[in-house]
């Protein structure tokens, strides 16, 4: 069964990650020194959007988390490649699908802790925002993670070195984070920057946590950022699903 198979992938790779402590801590360690040296500074400059600094902040820093950690998440099916552990699960009937959904939930289950740790840190510097605004987030966290890592994997699958890898995943990470506004937001750059913006699916997500962390739900870009986040999600998994398949993982 898919959902036996799923649990079992899942479990393996979570418990690997409950090994390693340090990493897991160290993955939140780039958004929480952005919250710390970089949203003092933004304190008491006017934004342009409703709330504080903190709710325009602390969004984006989430969905970065989210950005740069599902993105390089494909280093490890390189190193099991390199390992024969791909060649041994060929030969095993375990669903492709099921190998490739315990990864990426595993992958969101720790992106979606660190991000508690992260919002826990804000709160103490002085975030205010709605619990519900800040489940939501952790919502969008969750599918960000989903759909990145499984792009990651896919790529990953057809690569064979990490020097390949890693700057294919920064060239394209880096564009993402500065043109969907999540350091700050877009409409306080020129005109021609924040349509540009619009191109980046990112740019979506982000407008729907800040408002979520404003306590505003029904509004149109939260609604865009859960079609665009459901709709990348699934693409994603199709195609990191298909790339799994055909190359035996």
């Amino acid at each position: 069964m898919l959902s036996h198979d799923t649990a079992l992938v899942y479990g393996r790779y979570l418990r690997q990650s409950l090994r390693s402590r340090f990493a897991l801590l160290f993955g939140v360690l780039m958004p929480l020194l952005y919250l710390l040296f970089f949203g003092p500074l933004l304190t008491d400059l006017p934004l342009g959007e409703r709330g504080s600094s903190w709710q325009v902040l602390v969004p984006g820093l989430l969905l970065q988390l989210g950005l740069f950690g599902a993105s390089f998440a494909g280093f490890s099916i390189i190193i099991e490649k390199g390992q024969g552990v791909v060649e041994r699960m060929r030969v095993t009937p375990v669903s492709r699908l099921a190998l490739l959904l315990g990864r990426v939930l595993r992958d969101a289950t720790v992106f979606v802790f660190q991000a508690v740790l992260l919002v826990l840190a804000a709160m103490a510097m002085g975030l205010r925002a709605p619990l519900t605004g800040v489940l939501i987030g952790f919502g969008f966290v969750a599918l960000l993670s989903l759909s990145l890592a499984s792009l990651s994997y896919a790529l990953a699958m057809k690569l064979d070195t990490p020097q390949s890898f890693g700057p294919a995943i920064n060239a394209l990470t880096m564009p993402s984070m500065l043109l969907s506004g999540l350091m700050l937001p877009m409409t306080l750059g020129p005109a021609w920057l924040d349509v540009l913006s619009h191109l980046m699916p990112f740019r979506y997500l982000v407008d729907a946590v800040r408002d979520a962390y404003v306590g505003s739900y029904a509004t149109a870009p939260m609604l865009y950022g859960v079609l665009v986040a459901v709709g990348l999600t699934a693409l994603s998994v199709t195609v990191g699903t298909r790339v799994f398949r055909t190359a035996g993982a």
